[in-house]
């Protein structure tokens, strides 16, 4: 298993569960649950601002989040009022993902300029230019609208979740036990179908840039470079021109 992987699963989901389940006793039950609430938050700012050190859109948004449910960790409920709240990442990803769309400037193209990572301001200038031609611009629409509706699946999922496990009042051990049962399934089980979406909206994207970009004789697409791909079209886009 990749480290980083490792550590992200161990830090959100194992930890946190480990310490609902048994410091109730030596720290009482509220602040064991802000305790288990505030790891994975930490964890995340963490790695953002001392081990990744890369400050881009992802981790911007990522960092967003992580402090949105570091606020809400003190925010004591039960109920109805807490399935709202574990489920309050969803909330703002299904708010983001949607203004997206309306403005026409879809979340899955911010998503893509960092993850393929232009190293100079000329393969910037020439990813942008692939990505605004007609059928990516669609496949981002797309993927962005994949990846909405599968988040608003898990979403309620959890809230779901939530409401029929989390049972017990505020406070209690029995209700810190609750919350670590529906962590133990909601933070690996409904990752799954998360993972699978943002598979096919890269999946649509791929396919949508690769029909724009020309093939190196004998070979296929997956078998080139993908930067030098877009270089070849941007020369041949310039020799059209002469």
């Amino acid at each position: 298993m990749n480290r980083k992987l490792f550590l992200d699963i161990l830090m959100g989901s194992v930890i946190p569960i480990l310490i609902l389940n048994n410091l109730n006793e030596r720290l009482g039950t509220e602040f064991t649950y802000v305790v288990a609430a505030l790891v994975p938050v930490a964890w995340v700012l963490i790695d953002s601002f001392f081990i990744t050190k890369r400050f881009n859109f992802i981790t911007s948004y990522i960092g967003a989040l992580a402090i949105i449910r570091g606020l809400l960790a003190f925010w004591f409920v039960d109920g109805i009022q807490f399935a709202f709240k574990d489920s309050a990442g969803s909330i703002v990803l299904t708010l983001v993902f949607v203004g997206s769309i309306i403005i026409r400037k879809p979340i899955m193209y911010y998503f893509l300029m960092q993850g393929l990572d232009p190293s100079s301001p000329r393969q910037e200038k020439s990813l942008k230019n692939l990505l605004r031609e007609s059928r990516v611009y669609r496949a981002l629409v797309n993927g962005t609208i994949v990846v909405l509706i599968v988040n608003l699946w898990t979403g309620i999922a959890n809230f779901s979740l939530n409401l029929r496990i989390v049972v017990a009042d505020f406070g209690t051990a029995m209700f810190n036990q609750q919350v670590a049962q529906v962590n133990a399934i909601t933070r690996i089980a409904l990752a799954i179908p998360e993972l699978i979406g943002v598979g096919i909206a890269a999946v649509l994207i791929r396919r949508a840039m690769f029909y724009y970009l020309p093939k190196e004789n004998g070979k296929e697409h997956s078998e080139s470079d993908f930067w030098d791909l877009l270089q070849l079209r941007e020369t041949q886009k310039t020799v059209k021109k002469l």
